[in-house]
């Protein structure tokens, strides 16, 4: 019987400096609920459109009315080898006005569409009285383990990840878009992590929330140890993907006060921690990261043409950018060592990082006190 997984930290191993929030979880930001549909089925060989099934998705609700109520949004595209749909508006207006949903990348129009159905039942006046919306929808890519081109995913699915979005603890590994997603020849999929940061401007929070898919083993890096050189010898015979490099959606969420601009500078920070995981943002990769703040609330009908907002003057943003660094790198790990085991189409097997050599490995070169 496989070991139960746990979290980095349940290994006695921490990234950073800064204090995770009490869930250590995107969902430490005030307001920010996270929701996932997972779809598994069939085994054996691929049968496009009848499996088997490895995939899902993941939605990221930023507060409870983001359509009446939007957030100011900003984002980065490190390697631009994949896909957020919605994300040309958000850097043109640097708002977020929908749900932020995460799935497999031939899946990317259907739940487009059923976001478009869910929104515009919720708000009838969609498309009438009211512009249309462009949902975020970001994607990475699950062929390796999934039946991809089946495009198993259904209206039903989306609604589901949409309406089970809750706040607390996230599920992470093979739950939701991170069903079939592998990171460095592992299984991984979700991941998130927190930093509470406390300064003389205020107590902020940042979370991060990755849908990761990205690397080779001997590129992994755990908090600067070259771990996936070390477990390398140990998975020698294991059959890899080797045409696909792989991907990694960031989603940041904060309660800081900042501007579109601020969140884009932001999320360039974010890029670095997914580089102290091994990314070298290849060339068939996709590093997409997305942010957005809670603090600030822009309404859709407003009484006259002006708005006042909070903002954090720059010189004050610095320890968020380490924050951000050191978040999702641990996102990235969590992602992995949360993941199972799994079986896929045509046998394709990704392993499950093995959790107590990964503490050996770690505590031999980073000793710390459980």
């Amino acid at each position: 019987m496989a070991s139960p997984r746990k979290r980095l930290r349940e290994l006695g191993v921490s990234i950073g400096r800064y204090p995770t929030g009490p869930l250590n979880a995107i969902t430490d930001v005030a307001g920010v609920r996270v929701g996932h549909t997972t779809l598994i089925s069939g085994e054996g060989m691929l049968d496009r459109g009848k499996g088997p099934v490895r995939t899902g998705v993941s939605c990221v609700m930023p507060t409870d009315d983001v359509y009446r109520e939007r957030l100011i949004g900003g984002s980065f595209v490190l390697n631009g080898a994949g896909e957020v749909a919605g994300l040309t508006q958000v850097s043109e207006w640097g708002l977020i006005e929908t749900p932020i949903l995460l799935t497999n990348t031939l899946s990317v129009g259907k739940v487009s569409d059923a976001a478009v159905k869910w929104m515009s039942k919720k708000h009838p006046g969609i498309g009438s009285d009211e512009d249309v919306i462009l949902p975020i929808v970001g994607e990475c890519d699950d062929s390796f383990l999934n039946d991809a081109v089946g495009r198993h995913i259904r209206s039903e699915h989306v609604y589901g990840a949409i309406e089970k979005a809750t706040p607390g603890p996230v599920l992470e590994g093979s739950v939701g878009a991170g069903t079939g997603m592998m990171t460095c020849d592992f299984k991984a999929g979700i991941g998130t992590s927190s930093r509470t940061i406390k300064a003389d401007v205020g107590v902020y929070t940042v979370g991060v929330l990755v849908l990761t898919n990205f690397g080779v083993m001997t590129n992994l890096r755990i908090d600067g140890v070259a771990v996936g050189e070390l477990l390398a010898p140990q998975f020698a015979n294991l059959q890899k993907r080797v045409s696909n490099y792989g991907s990694i959606i960031a989603i940041i969420g904060t309660d800081a006060p900042l501007l579109s601009s601020q969140l884009g500078r932001l999320s360039k920070r974010a890029a670095l921690g997914i580089g102290r995981c091994g990314s070298y943002a290849a060339h068939g990769s996709g590093e997409i990261i997305l942010a957005f703040s809670t603090a600030n609330k822009v309404p859709r009908v407003a009484e006259g043409m002006t708005h006042k907002i909070e903002i954090l003057l720059d010189r004050a943003i610095g320890p968020l950018y380490e924050a951000v660094i050191e978040a999702t790198e641990e996102a990235i790990i969590n992602a992995l060592c949360m993941g199972d085991e799994m079986t896929g189409q045509g046998g394709n097997f990704a392993p499950a990082l093995p959790l107590d050599r990964v503490a050996e490995i770690m505590f031999k070169y980073r000793p710390i006190t459980p």
